[in-house]
């Protein structure tokens, strides 16, 4: 997992405005998409606004099918992602549903 977050950062190199904590796993939204979806088979499969220090931002889940990794990306208003999460075996959960047939 760890190999994979090294690799991106790699790729896309530092980026200066971001946070340090973040900065060698930052790039422009452009760049992180197309290596997700060129290297690792990813696509976007949910999101939404997520409101940090003040500002808000988009996070979003992006997954492979194929491979069943995972990247959670947060996007700042700048354009900036960084990736804050990757991992392997991604699953969707089965929604539960109630005996007269709606989810609960």
């Amino acid at each position: 997992m760890f190999k994979r977050i090294f690799a991106v950062a790699l790729t896309f190199g530092m980026a200066a405005t971001a946070p340090p904590a973040f900065a060698q796993n930052c790039a422009e939204r452009e760049h992180v998409v197309d290596k997700l979806q060129k290297s690792y088979s990813e696509e976007l499969v949910f999101g939404g606004l997520q409101k940090t220090r003040g500002a808000q931002s988009v996070m979003e889940v992006w997954t492979s099918r194929e491979t069943g990794s995972y990247t959670v990306l947060v996007t700042h208003a700048n354009g900036l992602s960084c990736i804050v999460a990757v991992g392997t075996d991604f699953f969707e959960a089965i929604p539960k549903v109630k005996v007269d047939g709606t989810p609960s």
